[in-house]
């Protein structure tokens, strides 16, 4: 199967969230399993991430993309399990960061208790 059809047949699948073995043979992108093959394969040479950084620089290049407004985030930069000095930093709520514990003992357990209490 061509690269083309089996590409056309990944994005229908990825742009409508069909599972892979529903994709209508009408199309011309051959099964499912061949184009679920293929995405694997070119995920794991690094192709999807080749694709995405050439539409960024021709988008940039026509002053498409506005960088002002863009976001890092935890899927798109790695995460590291140890801080610079060899400690682990690695569990929530470091860093300067509460834990949604942390959150529910700062905010008082004695107006719950007292809440209980009336009713």
């Amino acid at each position: 199967m061509p690269d083309r059809a089996c590409f056309r047949g990944i994005l229908f699948v990825l742009r409508s969230g069909i599972p892979w073995e529903m994709l209508p043979q009408e199309l011309g992108c051959g099964s499912g399993m061949t184009c679920w093959r293929r995405l694997r394969d070119w995920q794991e040479a690094g192709t999807w991430q080749l694709i995405h950084f050439s539409w960024l620089d021709r988008l940039a290049r026509c002053g498409e993309v506005d960088w002002s407004r863009a976001v890092v985030d935890g899927s798109s930069i790695r995460q590291f399990l140890g801080a610079a000095d060899g400690t682990e930093s690695n569990r929530p709520g470091q860093a300067g960061q509460q834990t949604s514990s942390d959150l529910r003992r700062s905010r008082g357990s004695s107006r719950y208790s007292t809440d209980r209490s009336q009713s």
